[in-house]
């Protein structure tokens, strides 16, 4: 047997239900996922049947092995969108490492960074064989297309998004434009330019659904007024769109807060690292952390993300971790209003442990396979840029086809 062989069928068997298999049929079950997208690209381009195959579409920055927030903000939905997939329906996952760049990143750990997402991937249960996983910038179309797109993308639109005021901590009536010096040094093209990055890695594959966080619906509503823009310069009639406008699948978690500053999102960049629990963390690193989360000094446990930011996280963490402890987290709340804020979050820990060990079980598994198979992670990747690059050049032959560059 192959190294390339036993690469693929390692990651395999860590797909809960799949049985290893032959390289053939590995081979022949990926070209009838490129088949199967072609029909959905060519069906979703001219239908609005709701019947259509859908297509769906999200990515994730390297920032290396997920936090709670990742997991259940984003991940976890994507293995129940995988899971519950109609046959024809197509789904790519993408490392989104262009998008990453908007900041200086050590070249180095970036390329540690994308590995073990890609191994996180694997440990959450995506399977390859059903869903295209790849890194974005191994699809040089991403990048074409989006320079297409900002030629007719609005500076005014732009400068009203909010991702790049947060990222450099500006207040909300920031001016791209502005002279003053601050602006004019920390502002770069990339980061202003980030929401036609992302509305070209969904438009490029025909994407009919996009499961997006709370904090991400403005960017999704960027997309679709681009899309209209394009279609309504280029496409032959409003029946025959080029590019297709897609719908929103938001996730039902609420965004999961920092630990030890509970009123700022869990981040991977905070500098004390028990603000944030990873899916690799162990039982004993879990119980650590959530023991020092910042809680205060009310007796007794209620949810007001208000005036108790730290509790309220702790219930959100464990109500959406488990969603059969109660009915909503408020519910949650007021059967254990008599409960102490030690015993809560004894409980937050152990429900945390028991729903993300077998994660973390296979992510050490998948780890281990890269180390006696070193680089099997990357042709698994180069595998998937390949599937994804063959459908993206679909839509780009026929968006240049439209304006004249063909």
């Amino acid at each position: 047997m192959t190294k390339r062989r036993v690469a693929s069928g390692s990651v395999s068997r860590h797909f809960a239900g799949h049985r290893p298999h032959s390289s053939m049929f590995f081979t022949l079950r990926r070209a009838t996922i490129v088949r199967r997208t072609v029909r959905s690209l060519r069906c979703n381009s001219t239908s609005s049947k709701p019947n259509a195959p859908k297509v769906v579409f999200s990515g994730i920055q390297p920032t290396g092995v997920p936090h709670l927030g990742n997991y259940l903000g984003a991940l976890r939905q994507w293995r129940k969108l995988q899971d519950e997939a109609a046959p024809d329906d197509t789904l790519l996952y993408s490392i989104v490492d262009l998008h990453a760049i908007t900041i200086k990143q050590d070249p180095s750990q970036l390329r540690q960074w994308r590995k073990e997402m890609l191994a996180s991937l694997y440990a959450m249960g995506l399977n390859p064989d059903r869903a295209v996983i790849f890194c974005q910038s191994a699809v040089p179309q991403h990048a074409e297309l989006m320079w297409i797109l900002s030629c007719n993308a609005s500076m005014g639109y732009l400068s009203r998004m909010t991702q790049w005021k947060s990222k450099l901590a500006l207040p909300s009536n920031a001016n791209p434009l502005d002279p003053s010096p601050a602006n004019k040094a920390a502002l770069k093209l990339g980061l202003f330019s980030y929401p036609v990055l992302q509305a070209a890695d969904i438009l490029l594959y025909g994407t009919t659904h996009v499961p997006v966080g709370e904090d991400q619906a403005q960017h999704l509503e960027f997309t679709r007024d681009i899309a209209n823009g394009f279609n309504h310069l280029f496409a032959p009639s409003p029946s025959a769109p080029l590019l297709v406008s897609p719908q929103t699948i938001l996730s039902p978690a609420k965004r999961v807060m920092s630990l030890t500053e509970p009123t700022k999102k869990m981040s991977k960049s905070a500098p004390d690292p028990r603000s944030r629990i990873l899916i690799t963390d162990s039982k004993e690193e879990i119980t650590k952390k959530i023991k020092t989360a910042l809680t205060d000094s009310t007796r007794g446990i209620s949810y007001d993300r208000e005036s108790r930011p730290g509790v309220s996280n702790l219930l959100d963490i464990m109500y959406y971790m488990d969603e059969s402890v109660a009915s909503s987290p408020e519910a949650l709340a007021v059967e254990m209003k008599d409960v102490s804020l030690k015993a809560l979050k004894e409980k937050v820990a152990e429900t945390i442990e028991n729903s993300i060990k077998d994660v973390r079980e296979k992510y050490e598994a998948v780890m281990n396979e890269e180390d006696k198979h070193d680089g099997y992670l990357a042709k698994e990747a180069e595998e998937g840029a390949t599937r994804a690059s063959k459908l993206a050049s679909l839509t780009v032959i026929k968006v240049k086809e439209a304006m004249g560059m063909i």
